[in-house]
């Protein structure tokens, strides 16, 4: 954790004090705000900027009204999110010149290091712009601002994973948290700017994400998603996800494990074997197929083919009996012919998926398929092969919730429903998400449910009772 006054390691492998009051007084007693865009990343991302900017003495608001100092956390994963983006910044400078120029605005994440000259030179938006991996130099970035000069640091590390920083939870509800555990990606998938924006694969060392993990057991949270753009391939010295997994398994029997994202090529049996095993590992997995046709999939250097896909599906079915499945579909590739998203649409049926996220292919700079290929899908064809995708996905995912009418489930309540404050939401196990009524129960509990009613999306239910989940099966969902 960044102290003041204590010592920390730099990649450089010396160490220097820090004296926050003394290096950078004008920073204390300022108020900052972070608006947050884009994957579980990101959201872990401000959550250790947040502690950042907490241990050099400025106060976090949740409004960038209150705030001196505008931070906004992006993602370039689709030209969709950096338009949301590029709106938001434009609120920010009016906002600035309604105070006469006493705020200072910064970009961070993806689309700082992808686009830092058009936000510094061109639109001349922000006063700052720091990458994923630069996020310790901002007291000294914003220190360089206050002497009147523009600052930037997008500088990729092959090292920096933040392990030291225990992040400053903002973004939770106080019952379920992220826990980075790697940064990066080296899979290089033609479509995807991730590792142009975020660097070579790195992973924390083990000890340092048991003792986070610790942290927020004692500090009352009931579960954990560890995250990582390919999560699976986590590898620190030889000790691999299976193996740290496990190991956070046996902290606290009371609190779940989830994780995200990852790939289908880092399956091992050992990986599935700690899933059926450990009860409060959730029996959930998002595994992203993107397309279900050989060939587009080899453009998109995917490394694996539709059939050994479908092989590692029925493999994690048979291992984790009642498995919850989620992905990743992209419509209107390049080159993708009519009957190639057949193939996909064949796909989503075959698997029937409980959920998944679906996207037009949209074009990144910098990428192999920018570089490569034609964009020379119609938009009009992607639009209505995409409403196609959906709409067969919602479908299915309808039909497999209306199969939960009648069974019971455990489900961590998270807090209140947004429709009623008469009512909890939470999840299962299988990451379904469940809305009944409060009763004597609260935020945080684990409730036996048994439900009565569902939609694509949500499924309605009846609290029966709380329960400790170490008391309960491995497979919790029970017909009746």
């Amino acid at each position: 954790m960044l102290l003041a006054g204590i010592f920390l390691k730099c990649n450089h492998n010396h160490t220097f004090t820090v004296s926050p009051e003394t290096r950078y007084p004008v920073l204390r007693d300022r108020n900052f705000f972070i608006e947050t865009y884009g994957c579980q990343m990101n959201f872990a991302d401000s959550e250790i900027v947040n502690s950042i900017m907490v241990d050099r003495g400025m106060k976090p608001t949740d409004t960038p009204d209150d705030a001196s100092v505008v931070f906004i956390n992006t993602c370039s994963i689709r030209d969709n999110a950096e338009q949301k983006v590029w709106n938001r910044l434009n609120h920010f400078r009016s906002l600035k010149k309604k105070r006469n120029g006493d705020m200072v605005i910064g970009v961070l994440g993806c689309m700082a290091e992808r686009l830092r000259e058009k936000f510094l030179e061109k639109e001349k938006l922000v006063d700052i712009v720091v990458g994923p991996d630069a996020y310790r130099d901002i007291p000294k970035l914003l220190a360089e601002v206050e002497d009147g000069r523009k600052a930037v640091n997008v500088i990729l590390s092959q090292e920096e994973t933040y392990a030291d920083i225990t992040p400053v939870r903002t973004t939770g509800n106080g019952v379920s948290a992220f826990v980075s555990v790697m940064r990066g990606c080296d899979n290089m998938c033609s479509f995807c700017v991730v590792p142009f924006t975020r660097g070579r694969e790195r992973s924390r060392p083990v000890e340092s994400v048991i003792d986070e993990f610790q942290q927020l057991s004692d500090a009352g949270y009931k579960e954990v998603t560890l995250l990582g753009q390919n999560v699976n391939s986590y590898n620190h010295n030889g000790r691999d996800f299976a193996e740290l997994m496990y190991r956070c398994s046996l902290i606290n029997p009371e609190m779940r494990i989830r994780f995200s994202t990852s790939h289908p090529k880092d399956f091992p049996d050992e990986f599935l074997h700690v899933m059926r095993e450990r009860h409060n590992v959730c029996n959930y997995i998002h595994i992203p197929v993107q397309s279900g046709n050989n060939t587009v999939l080899e453009r998109m250097k995917r490394p694996y083919t539709r059939e050994a896909y479908l092989e590692l599906i029925d493999k994690m079915r048979s291992m984790i009996p009642g498995v919850s499945l989620s992905t990743d579909i992209i419509a209107g590739f390049c080159g993708e012919t009519e009957e190639q998203h057949e193939e996909t649409l064949d796909i989503i049926e075959r698997v029937r998926y409980d959920m998944a996220y679906m996207f037009a292919y949209s074009e990144r700079e910098r990428t192999l398929a920018h570089r490569k290929y034609e964009d020379d899908v119609p938009e009009e064809v992607k639009k209505r092969r995409l409403s196609e995708i959906i709409s067969l996905q919602h479908g299915i995912a309808a039909e497999l919730n209306q199969q939960e009418i009648g069974r019971r489930h455990i489900v961590l309540a998270e807090g209140t429903s947004k429709r009623s404050e008469d009512q909890l939401s939470g999840r299962t196990d299988t990451n379904k998400m469940v809305i009944f009524d409060k009763g004597v129960c609260k935020a945080g509990d684990y409730v036996e449910v048994e439900i009565f009613d569902a939609t694509s999306a949500t499924l309605k239910g009846k609290a029966l009772s709380k329960v400790l989940l170490s008391d309960t099966s491995p497979f919790p969902a029970v017909a009746l």
